[in-house]
């Protein structure tokens, strides 16, 4: 397989300072190898879960279970406030920014709108309206990326993907980029078959009767090969489709939660966030509904490894792919205190639950205020795993800080998205530097209009403070520009064919 090309000596640079420091083993002994479970849900938001929201109204006990008996990140980020860009980085280590996969797949692209602007095409009503034309992006993860699936693989481990994958289509399935088993990945990002989550599925390689349920099934095929493997190294990653919409949910569960609704006397309220509205309380039956079936469906996983005795020999990593959905497509969540949601790069678009687990090496309830990114999956395992990764990455190795060593040096978190969100969202990029965070909205002349934010006082976004500290908007400004000129990132330009 071919490797990807080597980046610029300023890039190169710019990643192996951000892990300058890092220590890559510790003074104990090596650990056996462990197997590695990846579980990923799909728009779930960090207030979402029990173990970062106890008011939360959803209930997740397994994944707060989960999080008692591993390490959790308080400062946990995707690298995209949307989702297939976000997968590749897990995949890969890699931003989205530098693989130019920045939007979903599926997602317009600027030759089309364009022609639409031109009168040309019918459709895109929205977009040709619009003072910016989104930027090209890859509509696929190209076989030249190498993801932590090809590297446990050619280590020996077997490979196990369920679920959604959403990372190309025809030829560029999971069993193109290493895994040996694909139970439901493929390029819907959602659940669109004739029965959506419930029987039938159309998903590729998933039989269904009357009665199943999606999240459950998925459930049942990574026991299934768990079991078939017990005496070997694998690698299982669990893809949730849920909680992505369409919004539905087992009726017994939605019954449990109209009544706990009813029982605290909730009710919608809202607010706005832009032109969007936004959803101020969660009371949502129908998704806590699908919340509550998820993480049942993650206990059913965990509790195989504990039967099988399996636990103390399995590294676990829950996270989700972007921020809850609260400004679109029903707004079936609320991120508060965070802002936004899906499709905004505010801290309800992009902060993330992150747990891992791996009994003996990482200790028990531990909480990191570190911040983190979806790009330090793959360094991650692989140091977990004793496998070297041949390809530069943006991500860091978090074992040393998880198995109580010392945290990475403080690193420059980025993010690239130029692109219209379908939740309202606009074009812009942000990065954050310890407590500070810097948000451009990019504009038709090629500049952005800056926002700056002190989270550890202000976690909601509420307060743009540049004014008061111009020079720390100077230094991420700077900071923010020079990173997209190394990763190549690609920029939306002026709409020529705004309407007169």
């Amino acid at each position: 397989m071919q490797r990807p090309k080597t980046l610029p000596a300023a890039a190169a640079f710019l990643l192996l300072a951000s892990c300058a420091g890092t220590p890559t083993a510790h003074d104990a002994e090596p650990a056996p190898r462990p197997n590695v479970l990846v579980i990923v849900a799909d728009d779930l938001g960090f207030m979402d879960v029990g173990f970062e929201n106890p008011a939360t109204f959803h209930d997740t006990p397994h994944l707060d279970r989960l999080s008692a008996q591993g390490a959790r990140f308080t400062r946990g980020y995707a690298a995209c406030p949307v989702c297939s860009p976000t997968r590749a980085s897990l995949m890969t280590g890699r931003h989205p920014a530098r693989l130019d996969t920045t939007d979903y797949f599926g997602a317009p692209q600027p030759g089309p709108i364009l022609a639409a602007a031109r009168g040309e095409r019918k459709g895109y009503g929205r977009f040709v309206k619009l003072p910016l034309i989104p930027a090209p992006y890859v509509n696929r993860l190209v076989h030249e990326e190498e993801t932590y699936a090809e590297l446990l693989r050619g280590a020996g481990y077997r490979t196990f993907f369920a679920g959604k994958w959403h990372l190309g289509g025809e030829g560029f399935e999971p069993q193109t980029q290493g895994y040996e088993v694909n139970v439901a990945g493929h390029r819907r990002g959602g659940p669109y078959g004739r029965g959506k989550y419930f029987h039938p599925f159309d998903m590729p390689g998933l039989e269904s009767k009357e009665g199943d349920h999606l999240p459950a099934r998925l459930a049942e095929e990574t026991v299934r090969f768990i079991e078939q493997n017990a005496d070997e190294r694998w690698l299982c990653t669990l893809s949730f489709y849920s909680v992505h919409t369409p919004l539905m949910g087992r009726p017994d569960l939605v019954e449990r939660y109209e009544r706990k609704r009813e029982e605290l006397g909730l009710e919608a309220r809202w607010g706005k966030e832009g032109a969007r509205k936004v959803r101020l309380v969660q009371e949502h039956a129908v998704y806590a509904a699908m919340v509550a079936a998820m993480d049942e469906a993650v206990g059913e996983v965990l509790g195989a490894l504990d039967r099988l005795g399996l636990a103390e020999d399995t590294l676990v990593v829950f996270t989700s792919d972007n921020g809850g959905l609260s400004t679109s497509e029903g707004h079936p969540t609320s991120n508060l205190p965070l802002r936004a949601g899906k499709g905004w790069l505010y801290e309800g678009g992009v902060r993330e639950p992150w747990v891992v687990r791996w009994p003996g090496q990482i200790a028990a309830g531990a909480v990191h205020e570190v911040p983190m990114q979806s790009v330090d999956l793959l360094p991650t395992i692989c140091a977990a795993t004793g496998v070297t990764p041949r390809a530069e990455l943006d991500g860091v190795d978090l074992m040393p800080l998880l198995r109580g060593g010392a945290a990475p040096e403080e690193r420059p978190l980025f993010w690239h998205y130029p692109h219209h969100g379908n939740q309202g969202g606009f074009p812009g990029g942000a990065v954050a530097l310890g407590d500070w965070k810097w948000v451009e909205r990019y504009r038709p002349d090629g500049g952005a209009d800056g926002e700056l934010y002190h989270l550890g006082r202000d976690p909601g976004e509420a307060d743009e403070c540049s004014a008061d500290h111009p020079e720390v908007a100077a230094r991420l400004a700077r900071m923010l520009g020079a990173w997209r000129e190394e990763v190549d990132a690609k920029m939306p330009t002026a709409n020529p064919h705004l309407p007169r």
